[in-house]
């Protein structure tokens, strides 16, 4: 008797575990996110986006105000259509605008958002017009090899 209640305790602890791992675990990795905060939808469009992923973090000078609600391709204008779900309590102006940046050198992608000074703000179902796409590393090293090729002398010349 005394022997499976203790087996049923160290199975209870053992669940427990397991279930905080995977909380730890998909909380790391960005793919669960508990927030409580009401929120808006606005969406953007980009020329590129990179590897930024959906849930990836919306911030304002540093401070996460939102997430990446869903990324789709627009076949009509060949951009990709990005919704934010911005929390209620951050309001910008309609004039703000989105860069897509990148946490260090290799790191993640997020959005930044820089504020206006348009006296209306966001909201719901509303558009940003202004945004910069994000930098390729590929696309960056391959501008600059084919500059350096190209300012490059010709062989076989002769002063």
């Amino acid at each position: 008797m005394q022997r499976s209640k203790n087996d049923v305790w160290v199975g209870l602890l053992v669940l427990i575990g397991a279930v905080a791992i995977l909380f730890l675990a998909l909380q790391s990795a960005n793919l669960l996110s508990l927030s409580f905060q009401s929120t808006y939808r606005v969406t953007a469009k980009f020329d590129n986006i990179g590897g930024l992923k959906p849930q990836a973090a919306v911030k304002s000078a540093g401070v996460v105000v939102g997430r990446v609600a869903a990324i789709q391709f627009d076949d009509k204008s060949y951009q990709a259509t990005v919704t934010l779900a911005l929390e209620q309590r951050y309001a910008f102006p309609k004039d703000s605008s989105l860069k897509i940046l990148t946490s260090g050198l290799l790191g993640e992608q997020y959005i930044g958002v820089e504020a206006g000074s348009d006296d209306k703000n966001l909201a719901a179902g509303d558009r940003v017009q202004s945004t910069q796409s994000a930098m390729v590393l590929e696309n960056l090293i391959s501008q600059f090899l084919f500059n350096k090729a190209a300012d490059a002398p010709a062989t076989g010349s002769k002063p």
